[in-house]
């Protein structure tokens, strides 16, 4: 998008605001299936973790996505999108048996990560078609933050207990259709994703009426100028080469299933804030932005880096600023980043910010959480309102806080 679209979005809806780019979601989605186009069964499940707004999960629907969902609530808002059952999984982690049923009663599949919710659950209902979430113990990104795949994970079944999972499907008789793994974000060597995958190809083996394996998904975008990112084509003929190869050793045409969210989303998100006041110390020159870690915890959360951008004057000089919010709490954006000289009342946009942002904000402080915006077919969209005080004080309950005893009336 252009800095004067952006710019005009922000008077139109004030700051600090979400802006999502429709174009480049679709984009993202036609190049990840262009990459698999030889492979005759796939399916992308977008991560609705990523960016759940209901508007955002209707694209998803026109494009022919399926949905990959954690929580009960985010398997009632694909449904609400649009999506039919059948195309949705739901993976969560952590849940009790009781979520997993309300799952299973509304028609979704199934994905189950834990040995003793998988025996719980194939001995109460063997015939309802189960997932199972491996972990290959192969940590595809570097962060350990946002790889889920390491040994220490809390994600998925060990492959060193496969015996255990095979033991379980044997007593229950259940019917296990599926196969997953997820290693986690920011994925570069694809080396270690096609080893892991190898992992998983192994596992398959053991189960004869899969219909398909997800592979997760987890790939990287550049998040600033010059950055690395996974490539996707490459990964794409390697993989589908392989693939393809295990489905003639099966002995059926399996489904390949991928669940992104980030690498669908990121690049297509702005998060655009006022320059409150400009601060200089005796080391540093601070811009102060009309927003925090409550709307933006990305960077303090992970450390992760979003390029920002002064659409104010964006030809401008370029000095060096440490980007801060007005939250009661350090909230540093950015620390000495060159951007083009910032004056107070300036919008700075941040970018990539469509993945993991505005779902993790909170209200912390008391702030309202911010609007959001659809570019789409040339046009704003608002597609969440921002919060007012009512929604701050909407399910809170004012009690009687009197100390004084009321006397029993005669």
């Amino acid at each position: 998008m252009n800095t004067k679209t952006l710019l005009q979005i922000a008077e139109d809806f004030g700051s600090p605001v979400y802006v999502y780019e429709s174009d480049k979601i679709i984009s993202q989605y036609k190049r990840l299936t262009a990459a698999f186009n030889k492979v005759k069964q796939v399916k992308i499940n977008y991560a609705v973790k990523a960016l759940s707004n209901i508007s955002v999960l209707k694209l998803m629907h026109t494009l022919g996505a399926g949905l990959d969902t954690v929580s009960i609530q985010e398997v009632k808002l694909g449904l609400s999108a649009g999506f039919s059952a059948d195309k949705i999984i739901y993976t969560p982690n952590g849940v009790s048996l009781e979520e997993i049923e309300i799952a299973a009663k509304l028609g979704v599949q199934i994905n189950i990560d834990n040995l003793s919710i998988l025996e719980q659950f194939g001995t109460k209902y063997p015939k309802i078609p189960v997932c199972i979430r491996i972990n290959p113990h192969v940590m595809a990104g570097g962060n350990t933050n946002i790889s889920v795949g390491h040994i220490d994970s809390k994600f998925g079944i060990s492959i060193h207990q496969i015996p255990h999972i095979l033991r379980i499907v044997e007593n229950t008789n259940m019917n296990i259709n599926g196969i997953h793994m997820h290693t986690g974000s920011d994925i570069l060597d694809i080396d270690v994703f096609l080893y892991a995958s190898e992992i998983l190809f192994e596992t398959a083996k053991h189960f004869k009426n899969l219909e398909f394996i997800d592979f997760g998904s987890g790939f990287k975008v550049p998040y600033k100028k010059g950055d690395i990112e996974t490539n996707i084509e490459e990964f794409g003929e390697k993989l589908t080469n392989r693939f393809n190869e295990f489905c003639k050793e099966y002995g059926k045409e399996l489904t390949l299933a991928f669940e992104p969210g980030k690498f669908l989303v990121s690049e297509a998100g702005y998060f655009l804030t006022k320059v409150n006041v400009v601060k200089q110390t005796t080391s540093t020159v601070f811009a102060q932005v009309d927003s925090g870690f409550n709307h933006l915890i990305r960077p303090m959360l992970y450390g992760s880096q979003h390029e920002i951008e002064n659409i104010s004057n964006p030809k401008g000089r370029e000095r060096f600023y440490s980007v801060v919010g007005y939250i009661c709490e350090t909230d540093t954006f950015a620390n000495n980043r060159r951007i083009s000289e910032i004056t107070e009342g300036d919008i700075l946009a941040f970018k990539n910010a469509g993945a993991y942002c505005f779902t993790m904000a909170s209200n912390y402080n008391s702030r309202y959480r911010p609007a959001e915006v659809l570019w789409h077919n040339n046009k704003a969209h608002l597609i969440r309102k921002r919060e007012t005080f009512d929604d701050i004080m909407r399910n809170q309950i004012e009690i009687d806080m009197s100390t004084k005893e009321k006397s029993n009336s005669k």
